[in-house]
């Protein structure tokens, strides 16, 4: 994969971001741990998958810049390495440019 590829899809990766943190900031569940739909936050387009978290996991998902949640098998080998499996998701850090591009465009930094 080229360095335009990867490119893209950190991007569209942290457009992915920002619709879950909207999704998390419209939903007020009665405790953290209330799971709530999240969409998958892989950067391929097309994809529609919506995973299921506690407010309290994403929060920790979202508590390192370079961390996304992703469907199980969504990783690309080549910009994500795994670092935690759950029941219905995947939590990956971005390398490289990538987790610099993920750095560079956190809502939270």
């Amino acid at each position: 994969m080229d360095d335009r590829s990867k490119q893209r899809l950190a991007s569209n990766e942290a457009v992915f971001r920002e619709v879950n943190e909207a999704i998390e900031g419209g939903k007020v569940p009665a405790d953290v741990h209330d799971r709530v739909a999240f969409r998958c936050e892989c950067g391929v387009l097309g994809c529609n998958d919506m995973i299921e978290l506690s407010v309290g996991e994403y929060e920790r998902v979202r508590s390192n810049p370079r961390h996304f949640a992703m469907a199980p098998g969504h990783d690309r080998p080549e910009i994500d390495t795994v670092v935690q499996v759950h029941p219905g998701y995947a939590v990956v850090e971005k390398r490289d440019k990538a987790g610099e591009m993920a750095e560079e465009t956190d809502p939270r930094s």
